[in-house]
């Protein structure tokens, strides 16, 4: 980019009409000077800083205002919130930027390519040394900025998909309560109960008021939206204002509005200004309208129009219906005609014979079967009736009876027997116990441990210490003496062994 001091410094400044210009004072006679007396003009050395504040105050003095057309470039918004861009024409450029608090009262948003008219004021950035306009105000060339932001809006939206045919939801056919958003100052509110209560005189109406003109409003209609929709009842919504200009309709331009409509959970009916205005609620609503009144007309259908089109469907329905009964019948009287079908009522009539028989015969199996089933039924009651059963029973008794009697004397008699034989057993028992032994005068002697039992005196020793066991006690005893059997006797035999 060329420097500042590639050309030679000339007066830019825009030349001034002729009616505006001062007029030039006369110019002063010229008067004789002596050579000798004509001084060199003293040299001004100004700093960087000096320079650029005095060229920062002749541009803001003498461009305090002014109005620039270009086009936008380079447009980058900083994370302060402020909009730093170029504007360009064919031959030359300046920066320019726009402040957060100026940018946020902008109806569009400025981009690349756009041909703005730009109203600021000149001033030097003297950290740099750039010169730069302070854009107080912008607006599109051509198209004004309620138009462009119109029309941004409109693309944003129906990219995501707001304005889809898919997304729009059919009207109720018969409402039972209709909701109402608009101002009750306006004309707009008498036109829809009117027609409402001429077509419908029945139907109950919600009406929500708001604002539907101003700052703010734009918020008061989305809340009464919000509300009315999501009333208990109300099958369809009207958003509705009289005609005006832009300005007095953009309140229905604005996003949050046409949000609010889509997300309301009944159809809604955009009935604002007059059929030639458009607005973005006219694009998400579910059912655009010319004028509130056609709203109106769109959401309630006359009675009588009513009555006709059921009348009008009945009559198609009943002309239908005659029409296939008629059809149905050329069809089978078609079929009638052909060859293969001319025997069919013969075949008829031969499997009806042939079901009759089968029936008959079916008949008479079934009738032998139950006529057997009878008599047989009747001799095992015969059979049964034969057998006394009461008799055959007090036998039974009488028996039992006799073998109750045989069973106790034979019980007693067994009992006695082997009382016999257990005492037998015992006495030969307590014959054969050590104890009867020693009962008749007899003692076992055992060795010193008490357990091994004496047989011979040859065992023990003199000072050995035994035990004698006697029928009542036990004897601890001393070997004083031992004497040994004559071997000439016999043994006496053992009678353990």
């Amino acid at each position: 980019m060329p420097s500042l001091f590639d050309d030679a410094f000339e007066d830019d400044r825009p030349p001034v009409p002729e009616t505006q210009r001062e007029p030039e004072p006369a110019p002063a006679p010229p008067t004789a000077t002596p050579a000798a007396t004509t001084k060199p003009p003293a040299r001004t050395i100004y700093t960087v800083s000096d320079l650029t504040a005095a060229v920062a105050r002749s541009l803001e003095k003498q461009f305090f205002q002014v109005w620039v057309e270009g086009e936008i470039s380079n447009a980058r918004p900083a994370a302060s919130g402020h909009l730093y861009f170029t504007l360009k024409d064919d031959t030359a450029q300046i920066k320019a930027v726009l402040f957060r608090s100026t940018l946020r009262l902008l109806r569009f948003k400025p981009a690349d390519g756009q041909h703005v008219v730009a109203r600021g004021q000149l001033e030097i950035y003297e950290a740099r040394g750039e010169m730069q306009i302070v854009c107080q105000h912008l607006e599109p060339r051509g198209l004004g900025a309620l138009q462009l932001a119109f029309e941004q809006l409109k693309r944003r939206l129906e990219a995501e998909g707001l304005f889809a045919a898919a997304r729009k939801r059919p009207l109720p056919l018969l409402p039972r309560t209709v909701g109402i958003v608009t101002s009750l100052e306006g004309a707009a509110v008498r036109d829809i109960v009117r027609v409402i209560t001429n077509r419908h005189a029945g139907l109950r109406l919600l009406i929500r008021p708001c604002r539907v003109q101003g700052d703010g409003a734009c918020h008061e209609v989305a809340r009464a939206i919000r509300d009315v929709s999501r009333h208990p009842g109300v099958d369809v919504v009207i958003v509705a204002r009289g005609g005006g200009s832009l300005e007095d309709l953009w309140a229905f331009n604005e996003e949050v509005v046409a949000r609010a409509i889509v997300a309301s959970p009944v159809p809604v009916v955009s009935g604002v200004g007059h059929e030639i205005d458009t607005t973005i609620a006219d694009f998400a609503a579910d059912v655009r309208a010319a004028t509130p009144s056609n709203a109106a007309e769109i959401v309630v259908a006359r009675r009588d129009e009513l009555a006709r089109r059921i009348a009008h469907l009945d009559h198609r329905a009943r002309a239908a219906a005659r029409q296939r009964v008629a059809a149905g019948r050329a069809t089978v009287h078609a079929l009638g005609t052909r060859r293969g079908l001319l025997t069919i009522q013969s075949r008829v009539s031969n499997r009806e014979r042939r079901l009759v028989d089968l029936s008959a015969r079916l008949r008479r199996v079934l009738a032998r079967r139950h006529q057997a089933a009878r008599l047989q039924v009747a001799g095992l009651a015969e059979r049964l009736a034969a057998v006394d059963q009461r008799r055959r029973l007090a036998r039974l008794r009488t028996r039992l009876a006799q073998a109750q009697g045989r069973l106790g004397p034979a019980a007693m008699a067994r009992q006695h027997r082997a009382a016999l034989a257990f005492g037998s057993l015992a006495g030969r028992l307590d014959a054969l116990s050590p104890l009867a032994v020693l009962g008749r005068g007899y003692a076992v002697c055992f060795a010193a441990d008490g357990r091994t039992v004496l047989r011979d005196a040859a065992s023990t020793r003199d000072g050995d210490t035994v035990h004698v066991r006697l029928e009542h006690g036990r004897l601890a005893c001393t070997v004083a003496g031992r004497e040994a059997d004559d071997p000439t006797r016999p043994a006496r035999p053992d009678r353990d062994g």
